[in-house]
């Protein structure tokens, strides 16, 4: 392994790919590697800087899998629980054996409210349902709660966002509190992320990204009508690089679980592909009989999202971008370096 980073190739493909985000690289807590590039808001030139804040897609469903961890150890909930047991709603045609486990892996054969088997663009769901009316987790319900189950519960791994709705749902049933505020109360103020949220598009704090949409002829348009008003469980939280450094960190120390349930939600629990599994909230690369990677990632219309622990090497990675696309790139440039893969 050569675990030499080359900025200079880093630089030139920040600018080759036009990539507008940041980038932070630490190994054993020493940074390696940080840059800001591109503008957080085209129309004034704004600049993104290193603690810009951005919207980070499903790059943020572990915090969800963190928070239902969180209630297991309180002994609120088990793994085990049922979807009915635990979630006072109407799901008519869903089988009564879903559980807690089955939602975190995306293995519930529920139907989901954007299915990518069915649907590619994104966009086009809020042609007919207002994104602006989409602003908590029960606003997601119409959407699937009445549609029929797609595949036997455990069955096997299909990627769902509905899932991790009613996840949010159970989350807010069991604690009282809104699923925004009780991730900002036990996973984001207990890790000392400051600047991160759950934040309303038409309500953005300062020194935050705005998404942007390019066409072909590299013409923009922000994402502000392609995308939920509000993120939520499944979802659209927004982060600066730092702070998700900061979750790593907290995570992997305990801070935010005991080591039991954090080496169980770092645990494959279903295989994805060959190479790749997932455990809860978290994709797993492994090699042999060890895990190389644990990523998060996130890819909304203006938002592309890469996050990265490799344990063997003590590495991590963050890099969000307010662009459809980049951080896949820059980070498999970054593996090159580090890992010689």
């Amino acid at each position: 392994m050569k675990q030499q980073l080359s900025s200079k190739r880093l630089i030139e493909a920040v600018e080759k790919e036009r990539f507008s985000g940041t980038i932070i690289v630490k190994k054993d807590g020493q940074t390696l590697f940080e840059h800001a590039a591109g503008y957080a808001d085209k129309a004034s030139q704004r600049l993104n800087f290193l603690d810009t804040k951005f919207g980070i897609a499903s790059g943020c469903k572990l915090f969800t899998a963190i928070a239902v961890c969180q209630l297991v150890e309180s002994g609120s909930l088990s793994f085990h629980s049922r979807l009915n047991e635990c979630l006072k709603k109407d799901f008519p045609t869903f089988d009564q054996s879903i559980t807690i486990h089955h939602l975190l892996t995306h293995s519930a054969g529920i139907p989901d409210y954007f299915d990518e088997d069915e649907m590619e663009d994104f966009e086009e769901l809020w042609k007919q349902t207002p994104m602006y009316s989409m602003k908590n987790a029960a606003d997601f319900l119409p959407l699937f709660q009445e549609k029929s189950m797609k595949d036997k519960p455990g069955n096997r791994f299909h990627y769902n966002n509905a899932g991790y709705i009613l996840l949010g749902l159970i989350i807010e049933q069991q604690t009282g509190l809104s699923f925004s505020d009780y991730v900002e109360k036990h996973i984001f103020q207990p890790a000392n992320m400051l600047d991160s949220g759950y934040f309303s598009l038409d309500q953005l704090p300062g020194n935050t990204a705005f998404g942007y949409i390019h066409n072909d002829d590299w013409n923009w348009r922000t994402n502000i009508y392609s995308i939920p008003i509000k993120g939520g469980a499944d979802g659209g939280a927004f982060t600066t690089a730092p702070d998700m450094m900061k979750l790593w960190e907290a995570l992997l120390n305990h801070q935010l679980l005991s080591k039991v349930l954090t080496d169980l939600l770092l645990t494959p629990h279903i295989k994805v592909k060959d190479g790749v599994e997932y455990g809860y909230g978290v994709w797993i690369n492994r090699e042999g009989n060890h895990p190389w990677k644990y990523q998060v990632m996130g890819y909304d219309p203006g938002v592309s999202f890469h996050s990265a622990h490799y344990p063997q090497l003590n590495i991590t990675m963050a890099i969000p971008s307010n662009h459809s696309s980049g951080p896949f790139k820059i980070m498999k440039i970054i593996e090159e370096d580090l890992l010689s893969i």
